[in-house]
């Protein structure tokens, strides 16, 4: 008999089901076929951090988020550039939505997806008051009007809707999913409560990610619902990784120390933080070059437990 597969899911269901640490159990794999596998560790990209998702595709850790752009904040060539530099860098994966801007978001980035789909990945989302009769089928395919595509990497139900509401949801996300228009399906704000609840849901196990608010100033996640994710092998996506405030990342003391340290400013050693597990994906926001630049060295910034002990200290 061949040697059985496992997908990280599965893995990490049957760690659980063990009394087994997924943990514990993936360090101990990953000694004992390291020396088993180099060509899987030679194919690994430098200095570029990433998450597999439950289906196996493999992402960028460190994503840019889009809820501001194309809206008058800066001018739009500039925020273009900055998508552009973020995705040069790396940070090739790209959040937006139908609701941001009323589409402007999107359209904004229907410039920039211009000539290099193929290297982005693409998330947007639809609405809890869409999700009724043909509504998700409806809202997908004006976001990829406005997008100028005709498929999503991923389509996140961006605010929870009645748990009876679940099976429809599941379901017309499934048929987008046989029609190509979108390869993969989400969550966003999410409880452990009703990701239990989805999970019941046929088809509901296909959810590839939950994407909720976390950053080292803003830790509610850890209590629960970032445990339960891991569990179940589905990674978090992080909005607001910067706080919602980059200015007070910035003027932090002991994010600036240690920065200073690093050759980095204190947003990128904030991103690192968020994406120190190896299975939280950061979307922090920027609308100009610079910050872009300054997000994106906490792609190859590898912050030490005693770094890591002083954060805590200081956010705990």
């Amino acid at each position: 008999m061949g040697d059985q597969v496992l997908s990280r899911r599965e893995f990490a269901l049957r760690c659980a089901a063990a009394g087994v640490s997924y943990a514990a159990a993936g360090a101990l794999l990953t000694r004992t076929a390291g020396a088993q596998a180099p060509a899987m560790q030679a194919a690994a990209r430098p200095g570029r951090r990433s998450v597999k998702l439950p289906d196996g595709t493999t992402v960028s850790a460190l994503g840019q988020g889009c809820w501001h752009l194309g809206q008058g904040r800066h001018p739009p060539q500039v925020e273009e550039e900055a998508l552009r530099t973020g995705i040069s860098l790396g940070m090739d994966l790209l959040d937006t939505s139908g609701n941001y801007g009323h589409g402007r978001s999107e359209q904004l980035l229907s410039h920039v997806l211009a000539g290099q789909r193929d290297r982005i990945y693409l998330v947007s989302k639809v609405e809890g008051d869409e999700v009724a009769g043909d509504g998700i089928a409806r809202a997908c395919a004006a976001s990829l009007g406005r997008l100028g595509t005709d498929y999503l990497d991923l389509y996140l139900l961006h605010w929870p809707v009645p748990s009876s509401q679940f099976p429809g949801v599941v379901a017309a996300f499934e048929q987008l999913r046989a029609a190509r228009k979108i390869r993969a399906w989400g969550v966003s704000n999410f409880s452990v409560a009703q990701m239990q609840d989805l999970l019941k849901v046929p088809n509901g196990a296909r959810c590839a990610t939950n994407q909720v608010a976390y950053s080292i100033n803003n830790r509610g996640i850890e209590r629960d619902l970032l445990p339960w994710s891991r569990q179940h092998a589905i990674p978090v996506m992080a909005y607001s990784p910067l706080g919602g405030d980059r200015n007070l990342v910035v003027n932090d003391r002991t994010l600036a120390s240690i920065g200073s340290a690093h050759g980095c400013t204190a947003a990128a050693v904030a991103l690192a933080w968020v994406m120190r597990g190896g299975d939280v994906i950061a979307i922090p926001e920027s609308g100009s070059p610079a910050h872009t630049r300054e997000n994106a060295a906490a792609l190859s910034l590898e912050l030490s437990p005693a770094e890591l002990q002083t954060l805590e200290a200081a956010f705990h």
